[in-house]
């Protein structure tokens, strides 16, 4: 039917909880990048923390350059996240495609050397796997929308036994970019479900995307007050809420 929606998933952070993959491929990404820097093979709570700020894969890499330095300003870096960015990149002398192809050539090489021990670095979050397998069952069409490179998002999902309409990676777009697309080729109502609020308040803002309805899950890599004051148009997701019939979600 061309009034039921077309669901848009974000990957990390609404479907998949990759906190361990992104720690372990940023940190070799880093070293490989600069093999003086020490770093600690768990992720430090600072990276934890900067987490919900980060947008692109290229970011995670200079966060865990940033958290190297015994100096860094891990207040002012989360007050003031985009000067921050501008003044790493800066400082270690680094353009975001030479990190973002570091980053993708480690994951890829990876994944050829142990594939089981790459996917295990990922956890579905509870009850998604379940979730997307019954709006298969209903016909209800989705497809992914992430920064993270499509290929990557299509291997775990492939080990989940899972198959959206199609995966839209950082390679297709900014988010806002392929939603523009996707509401201009195909005439169902667009839903489009993500963990960063910033990204769902640039698809707010955007023209041509006001129709877009968007969700914010409660149980994605959020910060602080993202929850609160959600602004028109914006509707926080629960866990229950994302289990129940789409009609009754909010």
């Amino acid at each position: 039917m061309a009034d039921a929606p077309l669901l848009v998933f974000d990957f990390d952070g609404v479907l998949v909880d990759g906190m361990a993959e992104y720690w372990w491929s940023a940190r070799r990404a880093a070293l490989a990048l600069q093999p003086g820097c020490e770093l600690p093979e768990q992720a430090p709570p600072g990276f934890s923390q900067l987490r919900p700020l980060i947008h692109k894969g290229w970011e995670m890499v200079l966060a865990a350059l940033e958290l190297s330095r015994p100096d860094v300003d891990l207040p002012g870096a989360l007050a003031h996240y985009d000067a921050h960015l501008q003044a790493a990149l800066s400082r270690w002398q680094l353009q975001p495609s030479t990190l973002q192809d570091t980053l993708e050539q480690l994951r890829s090489e990876a994944i050829q050397q142990d594939r089981n021990a790459w996917l295990a670095l990922h956890q579905p979050y509870p009850g998604v796997i379940e979730r997307l397998r019954s709006l298969n069952s209903e016909a209800t069409p989705w497809r992914v929308l992430t920064t993270k490179g499509g290929a990557f998002a299509r291997e775990l999902l492939q080990a989940y036994g899972l198959e959206p309409e199609a995966v839209d990676g950082h390679e297709q777009g900014s988010k806002p970019e392929v939603l523009l697309q996707l509401s201009r080729s195909q005439p169902r109502p667009l839903w489009f479900v993500e963990d960063r609020r910033p990204t769902l308040e640039a698809v707010r803002a955007t023209a041509g995307l006001e129709a877009v309805r968007c969700f914010l899950v409660s149980w994605g890599y959020l910060a602080p007050g993202d929850r609160e004051q959600l602004p028109a148009g914006i509707h926080l997701l629960e866990p229950e809420g994302f289990a129940a019939p789409l009609a009754h979600w909010p």
